[in-house]
C-alpha cells in the first residue's frame, strides 16, 4: 500500500512538472545582458518545464541573440519599442501581464536587483498574488527558500498562488552557460503605452573598476577609516587587485562614500572570490550582504570585532599601517 501511494505521488509530481512553464524577465542595457539574468535562468531551470525569456527595450537584437544561445532557454520573446526604453516598470507591467495571459506561465521571475525589486511587486499586485522576494533555493515548483533576520535564519515558503512571482538572489545560483542553447525567438504581444511615465535620460558615473555585484574581488571599508579621504587607501589597494570597492552602512551614513557603494542587507549583496573587510566591525546587517563570499579577509584593530567570526583570515592591526604595506607588496609583484 505504501509503495502504491509513493508511486502515485511520484506520478503526480511528474505530471505537475510537465505543466510548469517559467517566464524570466531579462535585465539588460539594450546591447548588454545583465549577469544576474543568467543566474535567474539557472533558478528557473530548477522548476522543471519550459523556460522562456522576455526581452523588452530598444535595439536589443544582440541581447536576444545571446539569450538564444543560453543553455536551457526554450524560447525568447522580444518586444522592441521606444515605449520600453529605460525598462520603466510602469510600461513593462502591461506587457508582462499580456505575455502571461497569452502563454499561461505558471512562474514569473527576475533577478533581485533594483530592476526586479521595482518590477515584480507591480506584476504580483496586478495578478492579485503574493510575491516571494530574494529566494536562495528552490525545493519544488511551489516551495522556495529565502533568508530572514538579516540572513541568520532560513525561511521555507510554500506558495499556493496560481502564478508564482519571485525574485532570485543572483549569488545563490550559478550562471547559466552562455553556449549550447538553440532557442527560437519571436515577437511578444504588443501593448499600448500607459503614458504615466516617460524615460528622459540616464547619467551614470564611469569607473575603471568592476561593478560591485559582479566583481571577483571586493575591498570594503567601514567607519574605522574615519573619513572619506582615507578611502583612497582602499582605492589604491583595489587598483592592484583589480577589485571593486564597497562600504559598510556606517561608512555610508557617515558620508564617507555614496549609497551605491553600500554592501549589506539594505545595500548590495555580494559573493566574490575574495572579500577584504577593512575597518568594518561586522554588524549583522553588513554580514548579511557578504557572508557568502568564498574567502573573507578581515582587518581590524579590535580582536573582539564580530567580523572575525566569519573571516577565513584575520589581521588584528592598525589598518592605516597594514593596507599601505599590502599595496606596496602587490606593486612589487
Amino acid at each position: 500500500m505504501f509503495r502504491a501511494a509513493a508511486a502515485t505521488r511520484l506520478r503526480r509530481a511528474a505530471s505537475l512538472l510537465r505543466f510548469q512553464s517559467t517566464l524570466v524577465i531579462a535585465e539588460h542595457a539594450n546591447d548588454t545582458l545583465a549577469p544576474i539574468t543568467l543566474n535567474t535562468i539557472t533558478a528557473a531551470k530548477h522548476l522543471g518545464g519550459e523556460v522562456s525569456c522576455l526581452v523588452a527595450g530598444t535595439k536589443c537584437d544582440k541581447v536576444t541573440q545571446d539569450l538564444c544561445k543560453v543553455a536551457g532557454v526554450a524560447k525568447v520573446l522580444v518586444a522592441q519599442h521606444d515605449t520600453y526604453k529605460g525598462l520603466l516598470p510602469e510600461e513593462l507591467t502591461p506587457l508582462i501581464l499580456a505575455t502571461q495571459k497569452q502563454f499561461n506561465y505558471t512562474h514569473i521571475c527576475a533577478g533581485a536587483s533594483a530592476f526586479g525589486k521595482n518590477l515584480l511587486p507591480r506584476i504580483a499586485a496586478k495578478l492579485d498574488v503574493a510575491p516571494i522576494s530574494d529566494i536562495i533555493a528552490i525545493k519544488s515548483p511551489d516551495t522556495f527558500v529565502r533568508t530572514i533576520y538579516a540572513g541568520n535564519a532560513l525561511c521555507t515558503v510554500k506558495c499556493d498562488e496560481t502564478v508564482k512571482v519571485f525574485s532570485v538572489r543572483g549569488t545563490s545560483f550559478e550562471a547559466a552557460a552562455t553556449s549550447g542553447g538553440s532557442a527560437s525567438s519571436e515577437k511578444a504581444s504588443s501593448t499600448s503605452s500607459v503614458g504615466i511615465a516617460e524615460w528622459l535620460d540616464q547619467k551614470l558615473t564611469k569607473s575603471d573598476r568592476p561593478e560591485l555585484t559582479g566583481a571577483k574581488v571586493v575591498v570594503s571599508g567601514g567607519r574605522g577609516l574615519k573619513s572619506g579621504e582615507n578611502f583612497k587607501l582602499l582605492y589604491d589597494l583595489a587598483d592592484q587587485l583589480h577589485a571593486a570597492v564597497g562600504a559598510s552602512r556606517a561608512a555610508v551614513d557617515a558620508g564617507f562614500v555614496p549609497n551605491d557603494m553600500q554592501v549589506g542587507q539594505t545595500g548590495k549583496i555580494v559573493a566574490p572570490e575574495l572579500y577584504i573587510a577593512v575597518g568594518i566591525s561586522g554588524a549583522i546587517q553588513h554580514l548579511a550582504g557578504m557572508k557568502d563570499s568564498k574567502t573573507i579577509v578581515a582587518i581590524n584593530k579590535d580582536p573582539e570585532a564580530p567580523i572575525f567570526q566569519v573571516a577565513d583570515y584575520g589581521i588584528v592591526a592598525d589598518l592605516f599601517k597594514v593596507v599601505p604595506e599590502m599595496t606596496e607588496l602587490l606593486k612589487k609583484k
